[in-house]
């Protein structure tokens, strides 16, 4: 049975709470802000077939964003494919930027922060399923999110009326039909996440932005974390490291920083019986300046790291601040 949560019957006051309840039920825990604080309207479905979850949403211009924090609630390893069906869209994630049109794929990370901007009134259907069932490496995956994926030839070309119907569908499919179904997409997501993967001209350059990337999460709580550090545990020159993440959207030290204000983050964001300081947990994520940690921090979230360990452990996580801004 399907799930349809609507804003046509709350009152013009409560529909933005709503909608962030409505949205974040159906898909994975998101903060949603309406554009200019104009009138808004949405309406999202959602149906289960076997480990797929397949949502159709439409609402009005607004941006959607998922936060460290919002992930610390839900950290479940998820990988979305969004179709867009009409209006436009930006997508951020990892620092890679997609603008997208109407019949555009994107596939994305729910574990790792993102945001969808709409300038527009917009409808979308999202396919979301555990990342584990995909049996793809890590690594693949990780090179196609946030990259619009057009569908007017090739594979894409395949998906787009396959999922279009999919998703119109949905409710009606029986539960045996469902699981089958459910195999079938991940088969095609599979596939199309190893195509995109190999047609890439930049092959050797992605392994390496990627190893890069996970060197930096492996040693965040190591204050020698540089650009110089990185270039020589890779055997390649700083100048040569720089050069790799001109694509990015990111520089390799803002990059270390948001992964650093990330962890940061979730930590004083975190209910425990012992709360270590915000000194500490500055210190054990790499920041040895207590002064430049809390700058950035603020730069970064918008309030202190007191302030935002107090939203957090006596208002709760209703009213998300926004995660961090880097890039």
């Amino acid at each position: 049975m399907s799930l349809v949560l609507t804003t046509d019957t709350v009152p013009d006051q409560e529909k933005v709470a709503y909608w962030n309840d409505a949205v974040s039920r159906a898909l994975v825990p998101v903060t949603v802000a309406p554009r200019d604080g104009r009138r808004f309207d949405g309406r999202i479905a959602s149906d289960c077939l076997g480990y797929l979850r397949v949502s159709r949403m439409e609402a009005d211009a607004g941006r959607v964003s998922r936060t460290p924090a919002l992930i610390e609630r839900s950290p479940e390893a998820l990988v979305a494919v969004g179709l867009l069906v009409s209006g436009s869209a930006t997508f951020i994630q990892d620092g890679r930027r997609a603008e997208m049109a109407g019949g555009d794929l994107v596939f994305y990370d729910t574990a790792r922060p993102f945001s969808f901007t709409y300038p527009e009134r917009f409808a979308t259907h999202v396919f979301q399923l555990p990342r584990h069932v995909l049996g793809v490496a890590d690594g693949d995956i990780r090179r196609v999110t946030g990259t619009a994926i057009g569908t007017a030839h090739g594979l894409g070309a395949v998906l787009r009326p396959f999922l279009a119907t999919l998703a119109d569908a949905a409710p009606s499919y029986p539960a045996a039909v469902g699981h089958r179904l459910a195999g079938h997409v991940v088969d095609l997501f599979a596939t199309l996440i190893t195509d995109q993967a190999l047609r890439d001209p930049d092959d050797g350059r992605d392994h390496l932005v990627l190893s890069v990337r996970d060197h930096i999460d492996r040693k965040l709580g190591d204050p020698s974390l540089s650009p110089e550090s990185i270039a020589r545990a890779h055997h390649i020159s700083v100048r040569y490291l720089h050069r790799l993440f001109e694509g990015e959207g990111i520089t390799v030290s803002r990059l270390i920083q948001q992964r650093r204000l990330e962890a940061c983050g979730r930590e004083l964001a975190r209910r425990g019986r012992v709360t270590p300081t915000v000194s500490a947990v500055a210190r054990r994520w790499g920041f040895v300046n207590p002064a430049h940690f809390s700058r950035a921090f603020r730069a970064a979230y918008g309030v202190s790291p007191r302030e935002w360990r107090t939203l957090h452990l006596e208002r709760g996580e209703d009213e998300q601040p926004a995660g961090p801004t880097l890039t």
